[in-house]
């Protein structure tokens, strides 16, 4: 499990999207409020951003670390400012092991993705049969064990086979759900747009000055919308779309 934060908008600091809010990410990692399964996200954490006036491809720090114990991230916080950002703080699933390689959000070319849930039976024939269907590819890039990066793989599967992103998000979850059962808000940004899933835990949005996708508010503003279930939310900088997962082809 996890709590994430995607951001498209003016260019604003680490600091100001993450630490500062009131119930920040960093508060999220020791005390969510609208977490489903788990009660802390001490396994690590990660951040990506964009600067795409120089390179498409995103930077991203990310440790194994608790969020609350990293005071290099709080001072390079500060001082870098991107107005295309996904975070997020890890809480591994048993037996997963709590090691770097699992932070998200993971990165591939321009893509930097997240995964908050958890594939049942990943560890036995469920998780066997997803790797299976993986590319050699995509399968390269897998640095760890964890089930969000096979679902990444499998993503980027999609994408390259020509998929939209939230063609691909959708696609993934039909196949996850045909081998097991699956807790899978997923979440995949290319810098200019966001697409996420709302399927099996909590999810809202929240336009304005630049748009939020999160797995809870971090503020109490009444912007806030809650995303139902079974849901796949397209976002741009200025537009949010929703539509239900059912909906899809």
């Amino acid at each position: 499990m996890c709590r994430f934060v995607a951001y498209l908008g003016p260019p604003v600091t680490l600091e100001a999207l993450l630490l500062a809010p009131e119930h920040s990410l960093l508060r999220q990692s020791w005390a969510p409020r609208h977490q489903r399964h788990g009660t802390v996200n001490a396994d690590g954490f990660g951040v990506g951003w964009y600067d795409c006036g120089r390179r498409p491809e995103p930077a991203r720090y990310r440790t194994a670390r608790p969020m609350w114990t990293d005071r290099s991230f709080t001072s390079l916080a500060g001082v870098v400012a991107s107005g295309a950002v996904l975070a997020a703080v890890r809480s591994a699933t048993p037996p997963a092991p709590v090691e770097e390689s699992g932070a998200p959000p993971f990165t591939s070319r321009r893509w930097l993705f997240a995964h908050n849930g958890a594939v049942d039976g990943f560890r036995e024939e469920p998780g066997i049969e997803l790797r299976r269907r993986v590319s050699e590819r995509a399968r390269a890039g897998i640095e760890g064990a964890s089930d969000a990066e096979v679902l990444f793989a499998l993503v980027l599967d999609r994408l390259d086979a020509g998929d939209a992103m939230g063609e691909a998000l959708a696609g993934v979850i039909a196949t996850v759900e045909a081998v097991t059962t699956a807790r899978l808000n997923l979440v995949l940004t290319d810098g200019g747009s966001v697409a996420a899933t709302a399927s099996g835990d909590s999810l809202f949005v929240r336009r304005g000055d630049g748009i939020v996708v999160a797995s809870e508010p971090f503020d109490d503003d009444s912007c806030w919308q809650a995303v139902p279930d079974r849901s796949l939310v397209d976002a741009r900088a200025d537009n949010i779309v929703i539509t239900s997962l059912g909906e899809m082809p």
